[in-house]
C-alpha cells in the first residue's frame, strides 16, 4: 500500500500535517468513500483550535469506518512463495 501525506496551514496559521492517506485506484469500490472522508477530515482539522500538528488519517478511518471495510482498504497483498 502506498501512502501520501499532506501539509498546510490551518485557520490560525499553524502548520498541520496529515499522514497515512491511502492511495487507491479510481476503480476501487472504496475510492469515493475514502475521498469524502478525507475532505471532511481536512475541513475538521483546518478549523480545529487544538495544538495538534500531525494527524493520522489511517487512525481516523479506524475510528469512523466499519472494520471489514477498513480491513479491505489496508490489507497487505498476499505474497506467493515468500517473494
Amino acid at each position: 500500500m502506498i501512502f501520501k501525506s499532506l501539509e498546510f496551514k490551518n485557520a490560525v496559521g499553524q502548520k498541520v500535517k496529515i499522514i497515512d492517506i491511502p492511495l487507491l485506484n479510481k476503480e476501487s469500490p472504496y475510492f469515493f468513500q475514502v475521498q469524502v472522508r478525507l475532505q471532511k477530515f481536512i475541513t475538521a482539522v483546518f478549523h480545529a483550535q487544538d495544538n495538534g500538528s500531525t494527524y493520522s488519517f489511517k487512525e481516523h478511518l479506524k475510528k469512523v469506518m466499519r472494520w471489514p471495510d477498513y480491513d479491505q482498504i489496508f490489507q497487505a497483498p498476499k505474497l506467493k512463495s515468500n517473494a
